[in-house]
């Protein structure tokens, strides 16, 4: 079986990730597949709706593969990215925008781009031990694949807490954050693809969901709209390092979190949630902001130095550009400022 198996069942529309030995990790031709068959599908009546699942209980995707861009980028070849994260936001809008029912089953991790394939669609469902994050920051990166969206839509400031300490949400935390519809025990999913396929209702899938799922982010709420809620990363260094002692120890967390991660990486998030956030927001707009900052990720952020210290030489000591207390506002406007010609396009090109 290849990568990626596409098929029609009964039903459905079904996509299957098939690379556990890499946790199901996107590669750009699994992307472009996708889009693909969501474009046959779009018009056939005999598709009612869309499976994605993934083989393997560890993850249904851990994020994009990513070697390849790094070793683009070390080349010297940025337009190889620029391209791929153009293809790969017209896919994540595509999900978002689907007129049929997308069913994605997220066990284990699902971080990154996978994210951008398996949150965005209409039912999300999750188990207790599913792990979500968007772990951008820590490579040189910002939230993206429309993640910048769902953290921009999470209670309070959760979105800057979750963006810059890169946190990992049980399946429960990540139906509170806003990034899965229900959580539905493990041992039920393989009887639910079933009736999907043979009757093609989502009707059911509410109906096995955990009503009351045990959560632990909604108790770090108070904490996190106090400390997450200035206009600047030295905002919210400042106020986590003067916490009040009940603070303390999440405080302390936080601090410990944030110094892993590119202090430009983290710079842009903030002023990304800050832009997004309101009644405008759309996962167009979201994806566009995004990928002003990918767009030039390679030549002028982290992401190259990012992706050396943790995925290629893994010594998690990388050499970001910018100290943490000492990050130019000017830099952080010019990686978000309008791309004018190059700005990020929704039309497929031939």
């Amino acid at each position: 079986m290849p990568d990626i198996h596409i098929r029609i069942e009964g039903h459905a529309g079904r996509i299957t990730l098939n690379r556990p030995k890499a946790l199901n990790a996107l590669t750009y031709d699994m992307c472009l597949a996708i889009e693909a068959a969501l474009d046959a599908w779009a018009d056939d009546s005999a598709v009612s709706l869309v499976l994605m699942d993934a083989v393997g209980d560890k993850a249904f995707c851990a994020g994009g593969d990513i070697h390849e861009l790094y070793a683009r980028g070390k080349a010297g070849d940025y337009a190889y990215g620029q391209r791929f994260w153009a293809d790969e936001y017209r896919l994540n809008a595509r999900i978002f925008e689907y007129t049929k029912p997308i069913v994605s089953f997220l066990q284990g991790f699902t971080m990154g781009g996978g994210v951008g394939i398996g949150c965005h669609g209409s039912h999300r469902i999750v188990d207790r031990d599913s792990a979500i994050a968007m772990p951008e920051c820590t490579i040189g990166l910002v939230p993206d694949v429309g993640g910048s969206m769902i953290l921009a839509q999470a209670p309070g400031r959760m979105g800057e807490y979750l963006g810059l300490t890169t946190t990992r949400m049980t399946g429960a935390d990540a139906v509170y954050a806003g990034f899965a519809d229900m959580l539905i025990p493990l041992a039920e999913w393989d009887g639910l693809k079933a009736a999907l396929v043979a009757n093609g209702d989502v009707a059911n899938l509410a109906r096995n969901a955990d009503s009351s799922p045990a959560t632990t982010l909604p108790g770090l709420q108070d904490a996190v709209d106090r400390h997450f809620g200035g206009d600047t990363l030295g905002d919210i260094l400042r106020s986590l390092e003067a916490a009040d002692p009940e603070d303390a120890d999440f405080a302390q967390g936080a601090l410990k979190a944030i110094g892993r991660n590119s202090p430009l990486s983290m710079a842009c998030t903030i002023e990304m949630m800050h832009r997004l956030r309101g009644d405008t927001l759309t996962i167009r707009k979201a994806l566009d902001l995004e990928y002003r900052f990918t767009h030039r990720a390679m030549e002028h952020s982290d992401f190259i130095e990012g992706i050396r210290a943790a995925i290629i030489d893994k010594d998690r000591n990388p050499n970001w550009r910018h100290d943490l207390n000492a990050l130019p506002a000017a830099t952080v406007r010019s990686m978000l400022s309008p791309l004018g010609p190059d700005k990020l396009s929704f039309e497929k090109k031939g």
